[in-house]
This record gives C-alpha cells, structure tokens and sequence, in this order.
C-alpha cells in the first residue's frame, strides 16, 4: 500500500492546533503537562513546542517548582503573535476594541464618524487610531468583524440594508477588504452578542439560546447547535416586525418603528408606560433603571408583560431552553427585570424557557465581534505551524 507523504504533515499540524488551544485554555503548562494532555511522548511534546517556538508562537512563560530536582519550564501562547480588531459602528460613534491572539483586549477606543459618507475611510481610521494608540502596525492584525444594526446577507457577506447607516449598501465590503486586507467580515450587531453571551455571558455552556435586544430598536439573536441562525437572507431575528395582539400591522415595512412588537416595546410606548405609572427618566432604560432601584413593581411587571409576548413567541417556535435578556432594557432591568419576563411568559407559554439578564460585561456586541475575529485568527495562525 502507497504511503500517503502528507499524512505526517497533516498529524503535526493537528497536534500543534490542539497544544495551543490548550495553551490557551490552561496554559501556561509545562512540556510534561502538555504531553499528559494530548497524549504525545514527551519526546514529541518536546518537539512539538520547539516547533512553536520556532514560529514565534510560543515562548516560556515562567518556571514550576517541582521536587528536588531543577524547574520545569511553562509554556505559554505569545499573546504579540497575532492581534484582531473588533468594531459596532453606530450613526454616532465608531468603537474599535484590538484583542492579542489570547483574546485580552490591549486597547479599545471610540471615534466620532464625523463625515459618515466614506464608510471605508471612516472605518480605516478608526482602526489606524486604535492601532497607533496600542503602538501596533496595522500589519499585525490577522482578523477584523464589523458590527452594525443592518440586515446582512449572509451568501455574500455584504450589508443588504441598514436604516440607520444608509452609506453601507452592497458593495462596502468588498471596498473594505481592498483598504484592510481580505479578513474583513461584517456581521448583525445583535448576532455578535449572541455570541459575547455564548463565550462569556449568561449563555456559557449552552449551544441553544436566543438573545433578545431590547431597547431603541428590538433585535433577536439566534444560536442553535453551537450555529448562528441568520436566515437565507439575513433576516432572522428582525422581531420589532413580530405581530402582536392588539397592536396594528404596519403598512409600510421601510418605516422600521411601525413593527407591531416595536410599537408594544419601543421608547414611545414604555414612555407612556412610565408616565402612568409615574417613573421618572429620560429614555426607556432610565425608567427601567429607576423603577428597578425604587421597587416599582407594578410597571416592571407591566414591562416584562410586554417582553414576555415575544419571549414566548420565540420559545413556541424554537423552544431555545434559555432566553437572554440584553441590549440598553435587559441591562437595565438585570435579573429582576428578566425574573418578571420569566414569569409572565410561564403563564402563556407551555416550554417555559429560563429567562435570564446579560451576563457580559463591557460592550456586547464589541466583545462578541472579538469572539468571531478571534476564531478566524486562530484558524489562520494555528493552522500553518508545519
């Protein structure tokens, strides 16, 4: 039988792949650790970590004291081996958070998009000023995600539309991945917290869960299997569209606050809402906020009442398990607010889905736009060791 010639290749590169998750996830580790691990020799493991070193992707990290004889070396990922760029663009603001390949954010900064026709310039300098602020070359970044409210394609990976960001149409990312390289992905904001929960947030550990984004806009985020679900045309989780009970159908779907859920949930309504029953605060979240602090309970049941219609319709069609709350009212309101969701969907929902507040600290759709470029990061790097 022909020996296969890249069979020895192949089962090299695999066991590079898999020290340095491990070295990611547990390190720094010692050579015979790292052989206990993967169930290499320590011969191999040796070799192993030569090779890495040799690549500049690994490096000691320190020494562990063992028993009468010397200190064993740990090893541990060279965080400067790779650097990613995570972006949420907004009508107002551009935030750009830059993460080394062990995923610690070394610096995040917010611009003003000023002249918001160019997207590609803006989002260039955005991104050169991040890297002169962290002293990195741009050159060092293997991965950038961009976050935005817009529907997203997801067969060509282009903005398909964006109410609030009319300059990113079809046709920017391919521009995009002219200035900044071909590593550039564009991907719905509220997806990218679907991740950020599923990675460090209240979803850890579970690969069926739906977040839902409540706030100026309402948003869904779907994972099942592990797998976002965006829909052919990107247009999964699109729920101020819900219909609802009592509220009108909209007439004209280019006007995106006419949606029946929108008009249940949205600021105009849960203004009216607070004014009833006399919370004070300048926009939705405040109220939520306020009424929260001072126990008002009658209007944050009334609140999550509201939240609760499109929880259920949610679990009624995808029985998720889990339901996050997040976006300006999810964190606002926190576990008290997503208790009384909980508990209002349990009366008209038979799968009674656990209903639980954000979990992820910082900007969410920033942290879940790191999450994705690291894993495309990781990929590149971690699989061209041999």
């Amino acid at each position: 039988m022909a020996r296969n010639p890249g069979t020895p290749q192949l089962l090299r590169r695999l066991n590079d792949r898999t020290a340095l998750e491990l070295l990611l996830s547990e390190g720094p580790l010692t050579r015979a650790e790292l052989g206990e691990r993967t169930g290499l020799s320590k011969v191999t493991a040796g070799q192993l970590l030569s090779r890495l070193e040799d690549r500049g992707l690994v490096e000691v990290a320190g020494q562990r004291a063992g028993g009468r004889g010397p200190h064993a070396a740990l090893y541990g990922v060279v965080p400067s081996s790779a650097y990613v760029a995570g972006l949420e663009v907004l009508p107002e603001s551009i935030t750009v958070g830059v993460a080394d390949i062990t995923g610690r954010i070394v610096v995040e900064v917010t611009v003003d998009p000023s002249d918001g026709r160019d997207p590609v310039r803006t989002v260039r300098n955005a991104v050169q000023r991040a890297c002169d602020t962290a002293h990195i070359g741009m050159s060092q970044l293997r991965a950038f995600v961009i976050g935005t409210r817009g529907v997203v394609d997801p067969r060509t990976g282009d903005v398909r539309f964006s109410y609030d960001l009319p300059t990113w149409h079809v046709g920017v990312l391919a521009s995009l991945r002219e200035r900044l390289g071909a590593s550039v992905t564009i991907e719905n904001d509220v997806n990218l917290v679907a991740l950020a929960e599923h990675r460090h947030g209240a979803a850890v550990g579970h690969d069926d869960f739906a977040v839902v984004w409540a706030g100026v806009g309402q948003g869904l985020g779907v994972m099942l299997g592990g797998r976002l679900h965006r829909g052919i045309t990107g247009g999964a989780g699109e729920i101020g569209w819900l219909p609802v009970p009592g509220e009108p159908l909209p007439v004209d779907v280019s006007h995106p606050q006419s949606g029946s859920f929108q008009r249940l949930v949205g600021q105009e309504a849960l203004a009216g809402l607070a004014d009833l029953y006399g919370v004070a605060g300048a926009t939705a979240a405040d109220q939520v906020r306020t009424a929260t602090a001072t126990g008002n309970d009658a209007y944050l049941k009334e609140v999550a009442g509201r939240l609760a219609v499109g929880v259920a319709a949610i679990a009624v069609v995808l029985d998720p398990g889990l339901i996050v709350l997040s976006g300006d009212l999810g964190r606002a309101g926190g576990p008290a607010l997503a208790e009384r969701v909980e508990q209002a969907v349990a009366k008209v929902c038979p799968s009674q889905p656990r209903v639980a507040a954000t979990a992820v600290a910082g900007n969410p759709v920033l942290r879940g736009a790191l999450v994705a470029a690291l894993e495309q990061a990781r990929e590149q790097v971690f699989s061209d060791t041999v």
